[in-house]
């Protein structure tokens, strides 16, 4: 579909209860399909001041372009639905695409790319409450724990008093946890090592005072033949996320084709491999990750 900002302007200028009201309209359905899966685009990657895919550093910088790419991903016949922060949840609800999806929103944003305070990562987007309010069916959230920053109590700490909000009312949350650590350039990393996701997974698993409602958002490992082992270390459902996949975007599908195998993963959630390929073919990419389920 081509979006028309300057409707989207209008409305939000003229009328901003028109997102509050798409809100209270949409038509909802259940977090899984039928058959038990889940297969979410990701697009919340500009909050945080990422907007590079590939070579391109701002190739998510256009919100009309954007907002298109997720519309036309939103089409396809096997997408669940969309995790994304306010400001495009609120687009997407006043150009009606959000209708029988789901619909997910982005908690924390404030650790944003390249600063120095990258792994303070407060919870600047939604909260439980906003979740709850506007009638979305999930929260996610980033858990990125270093060793050598003693910052990283504090974000364990948020990290668990969001978990228990969205508990309280019975709303389930993904935490995509990771190991990090920062290069002698002072570049952030995460550690995909079979012992590092493992370490992430036991304890994101058990934060907060209950787990019933806690989901995990996992990468594929370095050596995908150790997901099956370090899967184990939880009962918790997942979902595995994309991340950035390069030019080999066939490896990146089989990585996800074996994971997918494993009793606790459920589905997908990704973004900048999917609405911007390679080969610019969004609708090929997302129709072969729906095919992975």
């Amino acid at each position: 579909m081509s979006v028309d900002v300057r409707e989207l302007v209008r409305l939000r200028t003229h009328h901003p209860e028109a997102i509050a009201e798409a809100a209270a309209r949409r038509r909802r359905r259940p977090l899984l399909n039928a058959a038990g899966r889940l297969m979410i685009v990701a697009a919340d990657h500009p909050a945080r001041g990422a907007l590079g895919v590939g070579g391109d550093r701002l190739a998510m910088a256009n919100r009309a372009d954007l907002l298109e790419r997720l519309c036309l991903a939103l089409s396809r016949p096997g997408v669940d639905g969309v995790l994304a922060t306010a400001d495009i949840l609120d687009d997407l609800l006043l150009l009606g695409a959000l209708d029988d999806k789901v619909v997910m929103g982005s908690m924390n944003r404030g650790g944003l790319q390249g600063a120095v305070f990258e792994l303070d990562d407060r919870f600047t987007g939604h909260r439980a409450e906003d979740i709850e309010r506007l009638n979305f069916d999930a929260g996610k959230l980033l858990l990125r724990v270093d060793y050598d920053d003693p910052g990283s109590l504090t974000t364990l700490e948020s990290t668990a008093r969001a978990i228990d909000a969205m508990a309280a009312r019975r709303l389930p949350v993904f935490v995509e946890p990771f190991i990090s650590r920062r290069t002698p350039e002072g570049r952030l990393s995460n550690d995909l090592s079979a012992e590092a996701v493992t370490r992430s997974i036991a304890i994101a698993s058990g934060l907060g005072g209950t787990s019933a409602y806690t989901w995990l958002k996992l990468p594929v490992t370095e050596n995908p033949d150790d997901m099956a082992e370090v899967m184990g270390t939880s009962t918790l459902p997942a979902v595995l996320l994309g991340g950035e996949v390069g030019d080999d975007q066939d490896g990146a599908y089989e990585k996800w084709r074996g994971a997918l195998q494993l009793p606790t993963v459920r589905g997908l959630v990704v973004g900048r491999s999917l609405l911007y390929p390679a080969d610019g073919d969004v609708t090929a990419a997302v129709d072969t990750a729906v095919g992975l389920l």
